[in-house]
């Protein structure tokens, strides 16, 4: 029987940046984290902004937020492994996120951190600027009618030469390839694939979420017989993301993709993880449902 699915524009879930503080005694107040006497109620662990890093690549500078895991400030002789996260803007801050929706990565992980299963960690969330479709993708192609993208190569150079050396030089990482991962959404997924395939020695844990399968004519799909095959994949999509296959995040595009990575040579439950999200759309809370999953699966094996 046809499931026919809504249109995206209708897709979209109402829920909101909104938090219900309780202290002994007080009544719930309803407040929204995007304005900005609130949003220490949206922020959980502590953060350091650096902002407008300039990049010889690429033509915006890019701010990074890092979240450093609880054990950091009193524990100097340990080192972390680091994730590595595109659209860094929408990971913890509802004011800076779209829409005012993060995707509260950091409670996340401070939740799974206390129940040991994952080891804690250093999160890079690497914020977006105006060139986001043209830095995110690897192939130029039409957008809306227009040619556009192509600039993954050069931000690829900004993640791999300049930014990953910075933060390894004023951070306490493991800098090793086994300790460091990307994660992203959409054309996020996108472009930390093409990073990890083009610098294989680099990252070795990716969690490519909703992936824009369908950008180039699906170029990607041909893309992955010369990938690396010593990573641990992270791949999932959400039933109502879209049903157009050429313009759209779809089921049945993601399923294609990772099929060409099991023609490749990943295993599924060993190397290669991949879910479908029932109900779920294309969108911050959506992902931020879920993250959960891709942070056990690349990172549970590290406790």
């Amino acid at each position: 029987m046809n499931n026919p699915r809504l249109p995206r524009s209708r897709r979209k879930r109402p829920t909101g940046p909104l938090f219900y503080p309780l202290k002994p005694g007080v009544s719930p107040v309803l407040v929204d984290t995007r304005q900005m006497e609130h949003r220490h109620l949206a922020l959980k662990g502590s953060f350091e902004l650096h902002s407008d890093l300039p990049s010889q690549y690429l033509h915006h500078p890019h701010s990074v937020i890092i979240y450093l895991p609880p054990s950091y400030g009193h524990a100097p002789q340990r080192r972390y492994p680091v994730l590595y996260a595109q659209d860094g803007n929408n990971l913890f801050d509802p004011h800076t996120a779209f829409m005012g929706r993060e995707w509260r990565l950091d409670e996340t992980l401070e939740r799974l951190f206390q129940e040991k299963k994952i080891p804690e960690m250093i999160v890079v969330g690497i914020y977006n600027t105006p060139d986001r479709l043209e830095e995110y993708t690897w192939y130029p192609s039409l957008f809306n009618g227009y040619p556009c993208g192509g600039k993954g190569a050069a931000y690829a150079r900004f993640v791999v030469e300049e930014l990953k050396p910075w933060i390894d030089q004023h951070y306490r990482t493991l800098p090793q390839a086994g300790y460091s991962g990307l994660m992203g959404s959409s054309l996020g997924a996108i472009i930390s694939f093409y990073i990890a395939r083009a610098y294989p020695g680099v990252f070795t844990r990716l969690a490519l979420m909703s992936p824009t399968v369908y950008w180039a004519h699906h170029q990607i799909l041909n893309d992955t017989h010369n990938f690396p095959l010593h990573l641990r994949l992270w791949v999932d999509i959400g039933t109502e993301e879209g049903r157009n296959r050429e313009t759209e995040e779809t089921v049945e595009s993601t399923q294609d993709f990772v099929h060409a990575l099991e023609l490749r040579g990943y295993t599924r439950y060993h190397d290669l993880a991949y879910d479908v999200d029932w109900f779920a759309g294309h969108d911050e809370m959506a992902w931020a449902q879920r993250v959960y999953k891709p942070l056990q699966f690349l990172f549970g094996n590290l406790v």
